[in-house]
């Protein structure tokens, strides 16, 4: 081992200081201690970061060149040098002028809420397809700056070269070579997407119903997963702790079966490359016949949480006419009085159940509801098609709804046994 790899693991984690820039003017202001609290949770979520200090910065307005006024980045100067900070994490927007000046200002490496979240999926990320997104979406931000590596983490972890990585140089690519880079990665997606494509259209030929959990990141997603399905898929106390989607099939107890889809944990102000990049990865959502949104019912925000997945799922397109439950987790964290306040109020409503997904509680009765939803009477009814229409003919046959079809001159007809949902779907098509 050379003196240099010694000094380098001798390094240790890289000492990070988390800002959240509180913005009057901003028209959807978050409460400001919790943000902070979300944004230190994105830090601590990235291996070899070790989070020394945490500030909310108040401000009236965006200073357009530096963010910050000139004696807000003198003062957060002397904390940064007295902490020996090497990393400062915005949580929010930075722009390249931006970054650049406070990075002259105070002498270390910047990364705004974007450029974290990428490392953290980049770092997350294990299937081929989960791999691609991020590179795609890596490269559609550092269209727009110029990201120079701090080498002192070469040798002990990954990533996208925000914080540091093996084999970096400064990435000084121009736009032509990332757009051209942008175009193989495309072509790379292209082919592993109808790979997924095939896998989903066997899968709709076997009558299963598929039910997909989302919800804010931490909600308890994974946790439930794991106890309704016995698999074993990451679940920790972490941000972002599971990106790729998990499937698998789980007979509920009324002896129906169906395929349950673990996806994506979603927050707020999620990158717009990120909602469009991971959008493949969502698709068994727009597919699913049941959505479970998970929220963590013990939260200070889950109002607004909740808000940000309603958002998120609109963004992706998926069906009106699709059911979602909400479920209400984490109810063992609350206290006797909080509790039974909040299953009196789930109660009321046909849509929610209160459960605890580490414990069990409250999960029969919601599995007995999921039962009722995708066990959906069933019409029989005759479609005609034209010879011509053959994506809506394979459409039917790919969801199985075909009993019989007879072949004529101009056109099909065929008998179909389907659900409202998939005639709601096949009239849309």
């Amino acid at each position: 081992m050379t003196t240099e790899e010694t000094e380098d693991l001798k390094a240790g984690p890289t000492r990070a200081f988390v800002l959240h820039p509180d913005i009057r003017t901003r028209e959807r202001r978050r409460d400001a201690t919790s943000a902070l609290e979300e944004a230190v949770a994105l830090a601590v979520a990235l291996p070899d970061l070790e989070v020394v200090g945490a500030e909310v910065v108040r401000l009236r307005e965006v200073h357009a060149g530096k963010l910050f006024g000139t004696g807000k980045i003198e003062e957060l100067k002397q904390r940064i040098k007295a902490e020996e900070v090497e990393l400062v994490l915005v949580d929010g927007p930075v722009s390249p002028v931006q970054q650049r000046n406070l990075e002259k200002a105070w002498d270390v490496k910047l990364l705004d809420r974007t450029g974290l979240i990428l490392e953290i999926f980049s770092d997350r990320a294990a299937t081929r397809e989960g791999v691609l997104q991020v590179e795609m979406a890596a490269l559609t931000y550092q269209r727009t700056r110029l990201v120079r590596a701090w080498t002192h983490l070469e040798r002990q972890r990954g990533g996208l070269g925000f914080v540091g990585g093996p084999g970096e140089t400064q990435i000084e690519a121009d736009r032509r070579a990332i757009d051209e880079q942008l175009t193989r990665l495309r072509k790379q997606l292209e082919k592993v997407a109808k790979t997924r494509t095939l896998h989903r259209a066997s899968r709709a030929k076997v009558p299963f119903p598929i039910v997909a959990l989302v919800g804010y990141t931490n909600a308890g997603k994974s946790t439930l997963f794991n106890r309704l399905t016995g698999a074993d898929v990451m679940a920790k106390d972490m941000l972002f702790a599971t990106l790729d989607p998990t499937m698998r099939k789980v007979e509920l107890p009324s002896g129906l079966e169906v395929i349950m889809s673990d996806t994506v944990g979603f927050i707020s102000d999620l990158p717009t490359e990120l909602v469009a990049a991971f959008r493949a990865t969502l698709e068994e959502v727009l597919d699913a016949d049941l959505i479970l949104h998970v929220r963590d019912i013990s939260h200070e925000e889950t109002e607004e949480q909740a808000e940000d997945v309603v958002g998120i799922l609109s963004g992706l397109g998926v069906a009106q006419e699709t059911p979602v439950i909400e479920v209400w987790n984490k109810i063992d964290v609350l206290g006797p009085d909080a509790r039974e306040a909040l299953e009196t109020l789930a109660s009321r409503r046909p849509d929610v159940h209160a459960v605890s997904a580490l414990t069990g509680e409250g999960l029969e009765p919601l599995l007995t509801h999921v039962s009722s939803l995708v066990s959906e009477p069933r019409t029989q009814e005759v479609v005609t098609l034209d010879h011509a229409d053959g994506r809506r003919r394979a459409w039917l046959f790919e969801q199985g709804v075909v009993t019989q079809e007879r072949r004529g001159e101009t056109g099909s007809e065929l008998a179909v046994d389907w659900t409202a949902r998939q005639k709601a779907r096949f009239e849309r098509l």
